[in-house]
């Protein structure tokens, strides 16, 4: 209980951040998955190219789950808590234009 307990903080931390960034997320309550819509109408998989050139993360693009994922990719909570305030940063950064 106490790991599952961990990754569902991750995935709090990750949703928190995505929705300070004014993103519409949805999981990441009950499940170690958070799922962002892609703004602007972004397609998935240019998103992930834009998170992964920009801010060095690796996310998952929604399309990779079928045709109804696009539009939308997926951040795992399973890793370090260390990671995951990482990947917070990196993507207020990206958002920031830093």
């Amino acid at each position: 209980i106490a790991l599952i307990d961990y990754y569902l903080e991750n995935a709090r931390l990750l949703r928190d951040g995505c929705l300070r960034l004014g993103l519409t997320v949805e999981g990441g309550v009950n499940a170690p998955y958070v799922w962002v819509t892609c703004p602007d109408g972004v397609r998935s998989w240019d998103m992930f190219d834009r998170i992964l050139e920009h801010a060095n993360v690796v996310i998952t693009p929604g399309v990779g789950f079928g045709r109804c994922g696009e539009g939308y990719f997926r951040i795992s909570a399973f890793n370090s808590r260390e990671n995951i305030e990482e990947v917070v940063t990196r993507l207020q950064n990206l958002a920031a234009g830093v």
